[in-house]
């Protein structure tokens, strides 16, 4: 999906079932009118970085936020949130791992690495659903950007 100005949030997530739920949340609560999902990373890298597919897209137009899984196809989160953070266009977007993984050398490595938020995803559909509606208020509404 090519967006038509501002994205809000970027979704990295390679599990169908996961974007599609996070996707509902965030729209039903009205929090991701402009969003755009990718399923690897090196998707998303060809997306912030206009390259590829995204070649026409201008790269100067950020997302508001990065939701991003840590184990994607071809190039793995901790791949794509070393490439957002540390590059001067992209390292002020506030980057969120939402992922199943809770093994404590992936939390300590994301936050090393820049990471704003490690979010281990609940198993639960509903507490699932209320997580992701907490950080969309969280990071579009409350948080500030420069």
């Amino acid at each position: 999906m090519e967006e038509k100005g501002q994205v809000e949030i970027l979704l990295v997530e390679d599990n169908f079932n996961d974007a599609e739920l996070a996707i509902r949340a965030l729209r039903k609560h009205k929090l991701a009118n402009n969003l755009v999902h990718v399923a690897d990373g090196a998707i998303a890298l060809d997306f912030l970085f206009a390259r590829g597919e995204y070649a026409r897209r201008d790269a100067r137009v950020t997302p508001r936020l990065i939701l991003l899984d840590l184990k994607l196809p071809k190039v793995d989160g901790m791949e794509v949130l070393k490439a957002v953070k540390s590059d001067p266009r992209t390292a002020s977007i506030p980057v969120v791992v939402l992922t199943s993984s809770k093994e404590e050398r992936d939390l300590i490595e994301t936050y090393r690495l820049g990471v704003n938020s490690y979010i281990v995803k609940p198993v639960d559909f509903e507490k699932f659903v209320d997580v992701v509606r907490e950080l969309g208020y969280y990071w579009l509404l409350l948080n500030q950007q420069p």
